[in-house]
């Protein structure tokens, strides 16, 4: 056989590809609305592992490598398991024709809580300034009124503390929540709410707004006085396989401060000194390692995400110096040790970590 032939020789394979996957969705299908009918939880750890080393051992067994094996079942299983959740989401759906005013709806978390409560059948209304003319959208979120079941605040931190406080004064019947990646300019209008007799609770949802699988997600649920509230707010979530926290109000930006004011500060410290080093990037991308080109991933997401929303989280955040200040000092103990020579103290330093991380795991 030619090239030519050979080529298509593997075009038809890929297509035969694609239609076995097909017929595996068809079949996922079929489970899942199983599943659904049964009361079964749509994820099944055991099954996963099952499939998978099934996987491994055929691989292995016909000279494939088992890894490259794992890894096409492991996103055939995502896909599959994100199908299924959002079968059910729908057919469990809350809505029922409730309306939901979702304010900051046009912005890409908001988009995703619009999309999200679309899909349980709730009459979904936008109100953003950034939004284009459409039935059912607002410019203003005052001229949207409040006479909704459900109101979502997806706004920049700064504006949503003033429109909590706005809301209080209007006092609404309905649910209100925000979704703050921070909580500390917020916890105002959160008791402003609370002291009006409404019914409001805090989320931050741990993901981004491309997230389509909340199983291995968090969601974060920070009451803020209204028990009821944060029962209800629950409950919309209960159809997905998302992992629910509780956290109080304080505790939530202390840790926030780490789990995001530090990851975030040492991505950019990591680009930022790559920038103004004066090697190009090409050159560095061809003598890369394993850990350079994992820790390039990361931060070429962090560059790319928004700007004004990473200086929020550091500066609006009533913790956020403590992290950045321990991860100077770090960054300056690393410096001392190897501008001395210490090799035990660098030793010593890997060591205390290994040993805090074995701890996580």
């Amino acid at each position: 056989m030619n090239l030519e032939n050979l080529r298509d020789a593997l075009s038809d394979v890929d297509r035969q590809i694609i239609d076995l996957i097909a017929e595996r969705q068809r079949i996922v299908g079929d489970i899942g609305q199983s599943k659904l009918a049964r009361g079964t939880a749509t994820r099944d750890f055991a099954r996963e592992k099952d499939v998978i080393d099934r996987g491994r051992a055929q691989a292995a067994a016909i000279g494939i490598d088992p890894d490259l094996t794992e890894n096409i079942l492991a996103a055939l299983i995502r896909s599959s398991l994100a199908s299924q959740e959002r079968e059910r989401v729908i057919a469990e759906g809350k809505g029922n024709g409730k309306r939901v005013l979702v304010i900051g709806g046009a912005g890409k978390m908001g988009g995703w809580f619009v999309d999200f409560f679309a899909s349980q059948g709730f009459e979904t209304t936008i109100a953003d300034a950034g939004a284009e003319d459409a039935p059912g959208v607002f410019r203003n979120w005052t001229d949207a009124g409040v006479d909704y079941d459900v109101i979502v605040v997806a706004t920049p931190l700064a504006v949503s503390g003033r429109i909590l406080a706005q809301l209080a004064v209007l006092k609404p019947s309905g649910l209100v929540f925000d979704i703050g990646s921070l909580k500390t300019p917020l916890i105002d209008g959160l008791r402003e709410l609370q002291q009006a007799g409404c019914k409001v609770t805090s989320l931050h949802p741990m993901f981004g707004p491309d997230t389509r699988l909340l199983s291995g997600r968090h969601l974060v649920v920070c009451d803020a006085g209204c028990a009821e509230a944060t029962a209800e707010a629950k409950a919309l979530f209960s159809a997905t396989m998302v992992e629910q926290l509780d956290m109080g109000l304080d505790d939530h930006d202390r840790l926030i401060a780490y789990v995001l004011g530090l990851s975030h500060a040492l991505n950019i410290a990591f680009f930022t000194a790559l920038a103004e080093s004066g090697e190009a990037a090409p050159k560095l991308a061809r003598m890369s390692s394993t850990t350079f080109d994992s820790q390039l991933l990361v931060s070429g997401d962090v560059a790319h995400d928004n700007p004004h929303l990473y200086f929020e989280i550091q500066h609006l955040n009533r913790f956020g110096l403590g992290p950045l200040d321990a991860l100077v000092d770090a960054a300056g103990r690393i410096r001392e040790l190897v501008a001395s020579g210490d090799e035990q103290g660098f030793v010593d330093l890997m060591q205390r970590g290994r040993e805090y991380l074995a701890l996580r795991s």
